[in-house]
């Protein structure tokens, strides 16, 4: 027999979801007919499976060490580490991170080596975290950035935090600001709305002034920072958060993102890639503006964070002539 005291980590899920975590090698129908003999308990009473644990709860389960050798046997992870000078921010509840540039925020196939399989192998290598842990709750990425697309993405390190996280993010609660290189000279701060159409097949949008079928309404703001030899440096605050937003919304208004080659300029990027061997959108996920945050993150709450530029970003500017002593502002 175990008896497992339920921590915060792992407070705020279902029961059967944290069963199934904690044996993966066990199907779905055994635990339940494990709960309904009574060889799983909670807190002294036979559960249905679908209670919501709680931080104290305790659960016993009466199962033969050869069974628990054999529902929780997993090969190893061998997860790739994050490089520690990504992250941004990190406690107990919330892991802050800049992401790189060509790198998946979740796996789009088995294959696949995302930002979610690099943080789980920080975690493990930090001493945060440990492979029976990640049986119990496997801390993932809860805003994503497009693949080519840098700058500052959350996770949460227990349930509760990740299950706050992703609420506030798909409220657009959060401030989020973004930086980006624009080929024109915008002059004035603007705020525009427009109708986004997505080609799922085609992996790709469209964007139109007027409303048609199939289409949702997008809300974009930005601020110029620096513009001079026919380009901008743009603050965008992304009011709304639909696919390739910024991207397709800004070519629509005449300001194409360098180095985009789904909406961008040819001639642009061509150019782009000759002098500075830019090969993605000059696309920066720059600052988090959280407000007032419920616990377990109310020490967030009125907190901004800023993620650096990329070195290639920084040295394309400096290229340019800007002046970045406004992105310390």
């Amino acid at each position: 027999m175990r008896q497992i005291e339920i921590s915060e980590k792992e407070a705020g899920q279902r029961l059967d979801k944290f069963l199934i975590r904690y044996f993966p090698a066990a199907g779905k129908g055994f635990l339940y007919r494990m709960m309904r003999k009574k060889n799983i308990v909670l807190n002294g009473r036979k559960p249905e499976g679908n209670e919501i644990l709680k931080s104290g709860d305790e659960l016993k389960i009466f199962f033969s060490e050869e069974t628990f050798e054999r529902f929780q046997h997993r090969e190893k992870s061998g997860y790739p580490c994050l490089d520690p000078a990504c992250v941004l921010f990190e406690d107990e509840q919330v892991l802050l991170i800049n992401k790189p540039a060509g790198v998946l925020s979740q796996k789009a196939k088995d294959t696949d080596v995302s930002l979610t399989e690099m943080l789980r192998g920080y975690l493990l290598d930090s001493g945060s975290f440990t492979e029976k842990d990640f049986l119990i709750y496997a801390p993932g990425i809860c805003s994503r950035l497009d693949r080519n697309t840098s700058g500052i993405t959350a996770a949460g390190k227990t349930l509760a935090a990740a299950q706050l996280l992703s609420e506030m993010i798909r409220g657009r609660e959060c401030g989020k600001y973004y930086l980006t290189l624009v080929r024109g000279e915008i002059t004035e701060p603007f705020r525009k709305t427009a109708f986004l159409l997505k080609d799922r097949r085609a992996n790709r949008v469209s964007v139109t002034d007027d409303e048609v079928p199939g289409s949702v309404l997008i809300e974009t703001g930005g601020r110029p920072l620096v513009t001079a030899s026919g380009f901008t440096l743009l603050c965008v605050e992304l009011i709304t958060g639909r696919t390739h937003q910024i991207r397709s919304h800004l070519a629509h208004l005449g300001y194409p993102v360098c180095g985009d080659a789904k909406y961008g300029s040819e001639e642009v990027n061509n150019e782009f890639h000759r002098k500075y061997h830019l090969d993605h959108q000059f696309l920066h996920a720059w600052k988090y503006v959280f407000p007032e945050m419920l616990p377990p993150l109310a020490h967030l709450s009125g907190r901004t964070f800023t993620a650096p530029l990329p070195e290639k970003a920084e040295g394309i500017l400096a290229g340019l002539g800007f002046d970045t002593g406004v992105l310390r502002d």
